[in-house]
């Protein structure tokens, strides 16, 4: 790397150029690129137990921070298959309320017309809809699985009972122990047919259909046709018995629906709710209340938001870990080439091209241990992705970013360093190394 310089040879005599016999000419290129590069990789490659001891905290910053966003993606549709199933794909729609007299008592001030489910049903991203409501028994109202006048009925007390339309499974997502929901026949004919949910009918002491047994309620008998178990939504069906609402109007006087629900696709929340007033009361939309999720899910984002502080933390104090190895590692590096630093200075090396030198070699640590952090990174997502059968969701700019953030790791650790072994001065180094 030493100063090189071209010197022109003496004219001849008699030339008009003679005043000077020798001018030296510096050259402007004496320390390429490519040498600058060379000189600091072959260093680096001399001592490979140091080079891995140096690299490993940056490794670790890296992949963690790789990691950390991989997980996070994949953890986020995890959530959103998991959890928003059962909370964002649900609406649920009830008439607005106000109170009346003054006792506070309130009122319902809208209305939800029975044909709801088919409404909804028209509207995009609305996969299935269904009609229910609580239905008020008596205060002497009993509900057996016998006659009243077997003492050896089967008596509770009394659970929830609930009229609803035939898609009510679909719509909370459940499945069926045993037999089938009510279909929209049993509905028009008013039939006295009942669906259990599971605890409902263990209580009961009820635990198959093909029997043809019987609950009454009130004194009215409905023929158990299923049971109900495994919600997604509404888990206090599975407590209840429900029954159709052609039977409800009819038995029980239920002369209106209390509440709209529908699954819906994920990330239709807002949607619906704009639409779903319009298409149940398009004279009063105000008179509805719609309940329904965001567009992006408020748990996964605050599980993704935890998971992402945390690997943050930990990436943090390694690349800070890594950073300071590399700082290390550069001042002893320093230190034992005094003598060679002094000599480049002597032969016409300047400040800035032994900086940039021990620069270079900062910076090409931290890219390769960016590179190797971000390959764990991405690998440690696939692997917990495949033992766990999740869809691992990796952003390929993630890995780039980390890559550039070792190299930006490198480049600060090597400052000082680098600032340190330029302020050399070429006598001293020389004595010293002498």
């Amino acid at each position: 790397m030493g100063l090189r310089r071209m010197f022109r040879r003496a004219p001849k005599r008699g030339s008009a150029s003679a005043a000077a016999l020798l001018t030296p000419v510096a050259r402007g290129d004496r320390f390429s690129v490519s040498d600058l590069v060379s000189e600091a990789t072959s260093d680096i490659g001399a001592r490979p137990g140091r080079l891995i001891m140096t690299i490993l905290g940056t490794v670790l910053g890296i992949g963690a921070l790789v990691a950390t966003w991989g997980f996070a993606q994949t953890a986020s549709g995890q959530i959103s298959s998991q959890f928003a199933r059962a909370s964002s794909t649900q609406v649920s729609i009830t008439p607005e309320t106000t109170s009346i007299g003054q006792e506070g008592a309130s009122g319902a001030i809208g209305r939800i017309p029975w044909d709801a489910p088919e409404r909804l049903e028209r509207l995009a991203g609305v996969e299935r809809a269904a009609l229910i409501s609580d239905i008020a028994l008596g205060e002497d109202a009993e509900i057996t699985s016998v006659p009243l006048n077997d003492p050896s009925a089967a008596s509770t007390a009394v659970p929830p009972v609930r009229a609803a339309s035939a898609g009510l499974v679909e719509a909370v997502g459940g499945e069926m122990t045993t037999g089938r929901m009510f279909d929209e026949g049993h509905d028009s004919r008013g039939d006295r047919v009942a669906v259990l949910g599971a605890r409902a009918a263990e209580r009961l002491s009820i635990s198959r259909v093909d029997n043809q047994p019987s609950v009454f309620i009130d004194g009215k008998a409905y023929a158990v046709i299923g049971i109900l178990d495994q919600t997604q939504a509404r888990s206090e069906l599975q407590d209840g018995i429900l029954i159709p609402a052609g039977a409800a109007r009819t038995d029980f006087a239920v002369d209106r629906p209390a509440e709209a629900i529908a699954r819906i696709a994920i990330g239709a929340g807002p949607q619906i709710a704009d639409q779903a007033p319009l298409a149940l009361a398009s004279d009063d939309p105000d008179s509805l209340q719609v309940r329904a999720p965001q567009a992006r899910s408020e748990l996964g984002a605050a599980v993704e938001g935890d998971v992402n502080l945390l690997f943050v933390i930990v990436g943090a104090v390694s690349l800070l870990a890594g950073g300071l190895g590399i700082a290390n590692v550069t001042l002893l590096s320093v230190s034992e080439r005094t003598g060679e630093i002094g000599l480049r200075r002597a032969l016409g090396a300047t400040r800035r091209q032994i900086a940039a030198q021990f620069t270079v070699e900062s910076i090409v640590i931290g890219v390769l241990g960016g590179l190797i952090g971000a390959a764990l990174g991405v690998l440690a997502v696939v692997g917990v992705s495949a033992v766990q059968q999740w869809t691992a969701v990796i952003d390929p700019l993630v890995a780039v970013a980390g890559v550039a953030v070792g190299a930006l790791v490198g480049w600060v650790s090597g400052w000082y360093p680098a600032r340190r072994a330029s302020r050399i001065e070429p006598i001293s180094a020389l004595r010293s190394a002498g």
